[in-house]
């Protein structure tokens, strides 16, 4: 068997239909960092310390909604947090600020993992994830 060439992810890229406004959603609600501008392309790069998404302003909006029976590319970015309490702080955090919301933290699968699915202001589909493997047992 070979092994893999590659050693995770260095950025990725999403073009976006409003930049300004999807930069703030990962600067102002997340609290990631504008790392750096370019104007001339456009595009704005942040980072949550440990992933980077460089996101390009397109000129075009999206001519309808994501399908997954009938799209190529992205269907979703997901995004682990450190705690289900986070969860449930985010998400009324995105409902706070009129972020459209496709549905409430939920069991993933079975559970006790626990996720839910946002729309940055571009219409990318964000998932955030509780994956609950860093649950701490209670003495017994």
């Amino acid at each position: 068997m070979n092994a893999p060439i590659t050693s995770g992810t260095h950025h990725i890229g999403l073009s976006v239909s409003q930049l300004e406004q999807s930069a703030a959603f990962f600067t102002d609600l997340l609290g990631w960092k504008e790392v750096r501008r370019n104007d001339a392309y456009p595009a704005i790069f942040v980072s949550d310390g440990h992933i980077m998404l460089t996101l390009w302003a397109t000129r075009q909006n999206p001519s309808q909604a994501f399908d997954k029976d009938k799209n190529v590319g992205l269907h979703h970015v997901a995004f682990e947090l450190e705690s289900e309490h986070k969860l449930d702080q985010l998400y009324q955090k995105l409902l706070s600020h009129a972020i459209k919301i496709e549905f409430a933290p939920e069991p993933l699968g079975q559970g006790p993992a626990r996720h839910m699915i946002c729309y940055e202001p571009s219409g990318i589909r964000i998932e955030f994830i509780w994956p609950a493997n860093q649950m701490q047992t209670a003495p017994a």
